[in-house]
C-alpha cells in the first residue's frame, strides 16, 4: 500500500481527522501564491491538493515550489487529463459517479490510463459525487452534469455504495468550489453510516464550525480552498480545529500553561465547540 492512502486509512482507524487545502493553479499566482505559502508554512495541513475544473496551465512549477516550501504531501486533484504531473506524490483518480456524462465517468480515464500507470504516481481511485451547493459550480458547467439535490441523501448513499462495490478507495462528496452551502451534515452522516471506505468532503466549508460539523457527521478528510484565496490567514483556525477535534474544552484549558501564546486560540476553539457542548 502506498504512503498517501496508507496515511488516510491509519488516521481513520485512530479517528484522527485530516485537512487538505485545494490550490487552483489558475488562481494561485503572484501575491495570492506568496501569501498562501506563507500562511501554509506557519500552519501546515495534512495534504495539499492541486488542480481545478478549468486549469490548462502546466502545474509542474507550482508543485515543485510547494514541495520546496512545505513539508506536506502534494496530491493531484485533476479536472481533466492535462492536469497530470509526476512531481506530485499521489493522484485522486476521479470518476464523476453522480453524473451521466460518460466522458467523466470513464472516457478521460481510458485516454490517460496507460500514461498514468507508467508515471509512477500513487493512484487513489475516487468516487466523485457532486452535491447541490446552492450555487452553480465549475464542475457542473464543465462536465455538463447535474448535482444530487441536497435533500436526496438516499441517492447520495446509493452512489457512494456503488463506488465502494466498484472497488474505489475513497468517496468524495463535493458541493462545488465556492458553494454557498457545504454538503449537509445529515447527508454526510447517512453516507458514512452506510459505507466502509474513507469519506472526503469539500466545497463551501469556510469556518471552523462548518468543518467541525463535517467531522462530527463522519467525514475523515475535509477540503478547503476558496476561503483561503481571500484570506490565507484563515488556515490557522482551520488547522487548529482539525488538530483538536474531539478534545474536550477542559482538556484544552489544562494544556494552556504549556502552550505559548495560545490563549486566544483556546477561546476560539471553545467557542467553535460550544454549539455541541451547550456552553
Amino acid at each position: 500500500m502506498n504512503n498517501t492512502y496508507k496515511k488516510i486509512l491509519e488516521n481513520r482507524e485512530k479517528n484522527i481527522k485530516m485537512l487538505a487545502v485545494l490550490l487552483d493553479p489558475d488562481k494561485c499566482k503572484g501575491s495570492v501564491l506568496s501569501g498562501t505559502i506563507a500562511a501554509l508554512k506557519a500552519d501546515v495541513p495534512d495534504f495539499i491538493f492541486v488542480g481545478g475544473s478549468h486549469t490548462q496551465l502546466s502545474i509542474d512549477s507550482l508543485i515543485e515550489l510547494l514541495k520546496e516550501e512545505l513539508g506536506t504531501e502534494i496530491v493531484l486533484f485533476p479536472g481533466n487529463v492535462s492536469q497530470v504531473s509526476t512531481k506530485a506524490s499521489a493522484m485522486l483518480y476521479l470518476s464523476l459517479l453522480s453524473g451521466r456524462n460518460a466522458e467523466f465517468l470513464i472516457g478521460q480515464h481510458v485516454n490517460s490510463s496507460v500514461a498514468i500507470k507508467r508515471s509512477g504516481l500513487e493512484i487513489i481511485p475516487t468516487g466523485y459525487i457532486l452535491i447541490d451547493g446552492k450555487k452553480p459550480s465549475s464542475v457542473e458547467y464543465m462536465t455538463n452534469t447535474r448535482p444530487i439535490p441536497r435533500d436526496k441523501k438516499e441517492i447520495a448513499l446509493s452512489t457512494a455504495v456503488a463506488a465502494e462495490l466498484l472497488g474505489m478507495s475513497l468517496v468524495y462528496l463535493e458541493a462545488g468550489s465556492g458553494a454557498n452551502m457545504p454538503v449537509d451534515p445529515e447527508m454526510i452522516r447517512h453516507v458514512c453510516f452506510g459505507t466502509d471506505i474513507p469519506i472526503v468532503v469539500g466545497g463551501g466549508i469556510k469556518t471552523p464550525e462548518q468543518l467541525t460539523e463535517a467531522f462530527e457527521a463522519g467525514a475523515d478528510l475535509v477540503v478547503v480552498g476558496n476561503v483561503l484565496e481571500d484570506d490565507p490567514s484563515k488556515i490557522k483556525e482551520l488547522v487548529f480545529a482539525t488538530r483538536n477535534f474531539g478534545i474536550e474544552p477542559y482538556d484544552l484549558n489544562s494544556q494552556a500553561d504549556s502552550w505559548v501564546d495560545e490563549e486566544e486560540e483556546i477561546e476560539k476553539f471553545i467557542k467553535y465547540q460550544s454549539f455541541k457542548k451547550n456552553l
